[in-house]
């Protein structure tokens, strides 16, 4: 059966839009043009289509914290907000630190996951800073102990050569745990109102600059986590000067917020690293804009209302953002002339497939169906009511926004329907 996306519009060049219809057969676009016609047509009034969004970071929870979330409500949480790829973090119960474990969570995404979920494996065994895990063994795509940071430079040394050799790359939440003097906010002015501790911008910067240098010598693909601080942005920027294949990812909040939106001790507003000062917001808007920093992920990190209850100190760090982060972008930098809208979708699309090798749709003849559909004229007050994930942690509850998912398709088949 022949689906037809009709009444769409498209991004041409020079950043226009162009009205069209997208014909699909057996999960693959057939046809793009005007006035097509098939047995199924789905009338997308005015919608924008992109190719399906890719996030490189998200926490699905499952094993260990199905609680929070589970393989099968973060996929329909990442359809929700026109996800049709996503690669999920290690730091599960147990962690997948062997090629067992490994294949009984790649088993559990083959089962409950609606759309691409791909899985990272730990760089070491249980996370900790010392054994290396068998990378070949398992032969996952890349490896991360996103969660906490690679402590020793000698450790990190041998992950980057053995990945280097199996052409695998190395994802880094970078983090010196000696610099860390239990903060949890950003050293700066809110944490001094507050009379929290502090997290230093350089807990982050001194281990992109280690790294980059190791990277330098072993020739691998190196790649940062959610940025945060204008430190780490002239480590990467220098790093990519001098030739080393570095390339970083920064989070919608870190773009949209800094420390100064805290209102108060709620640890809604808690994550890792945590929403630096102004200066740093201005420096990662900047390296975006510049191509320092390549693409956006959103650090998906859901967390139950109780154990959000607890305040900066008590709290766990993370909160979601699947489900809304394209709207939330398009809303903040788009409209107000910021960012292009060719832009915004390039970086949280075809950029992040691009650098990880992934699948997402190019929106040509021959191409993967995977494509999302939104509304950028209709305003829609984010409800934690309406969510898919199992969590509601987001400092971004109650705030209106425009661009809101409506339609996705993976593999031509839809996973995700606003008005269904």
């Amino acid at each position: 059966m022949t689906t037809i996306l009709k009444n769409g519009k498209r991004i041409t060049a020079g950043n226009t839009l162009e009205t069209i219809d997208i014909a699909i057969e057996n999960g693959v676009i057939t046809a793009i043009g005007t006035d097509l016609s098939g047995e199924n047509e789905i009338d997308l009034a005015g919608g924008l289509i992109t190719p399906g969004l890719v996030d490189v970071h998200v926490h699905f929870r499952e094993p260990g914290f199905t609680d929070k979330e589970t393989i099968a409500t973060g996929s329909r949480a990442a359809a929700r907000g026109g996800y049709t790829t996503v690669c999920a973090m290690p730091n599960t119960n147990p962690v997948p630190d062997t090629k067992e474990r490994y294949n009984e969570i790649e088993a559990l995404i083959a089962k409950d996951a609606v759309i691409n979920v791909h899985h990272y494996a730990p760089i070491t065994k249980g996370l900790k800073s010392d054994e290396l895990v068998d990378m070949a063994a398992i032969n996952a795509f890349a490896y991360t102990n996103d969660g906490v940071g690679v402590q020793t430079a000698g450790v990190m040394y041998q992950a980057m050569k053995e990945a280097a050799r199996l052409n695998k790359p190395i994802v880094a939440h970078t983090e010196d745990d000696s610099l860390l003097y239990g903060g949890v906010m950003h050293e700066g002015i809110k944490n001094k109102e507050l009379g929290l501790p502090g997290i230093m911008g350089i807990v982050e910067s001194s281990q992109i600059a280690r790294d980059i240098l190791i990277a330098k010598e072993t020739g691998v693909h190196y790649h940062v986590c959610h940025v945060s601080s204008k430190e780490s942005v002239e480590a990467i920027r220098h790093g990519k000067q001098q030739g080393v294949k570095v390339t970083a990812e920064v989070s919608p909040h870190h773009l949209i917020l800094n420390e100064m939106a805290i209102p108060e001790d709620d640890a809604t507003y808690k994550m890792n690293p945590p929403l630096r000062g102004e200066a740093d917001q201005e420096a990662l808007i900047a390296a975006l804009l510049d191509g320092t920093i390549d693409f956006i992920a959103t650090d998906h990190a859901p967390h139950t209302e109780a154990e959000k209850a607890n305040g900066f100190v008590g709290s766990p760090f993370g909160i979601v953002g699947i489900e809304t982060a394209f709207a939330l972008l398009y809303t903040h930098f788009v409209k107000t002339g910021q960012f292009t809208l060719e832009f915004l979708v390039e970086r949280m699309s075809t950029l992040p497939a691009d650098v990880f090798q992934l699948t997402t749709s190019d929106l040509t003849v021959g191409s993967v169906a995977d494509l999302a559909v939104f509304d950028l004229e209709t305003a829609y007050t984010i409800d934690k009511a309406d969510y898919l994930s199992k969590s509601s942690n987001t400092p971004f509850n109650g705030e209106t926004v425009y661009g809101m998912c409506q339609l996705t398709l993976h593999q031509g088949t839809i996973v995700w329907n606003a008005h269904k």
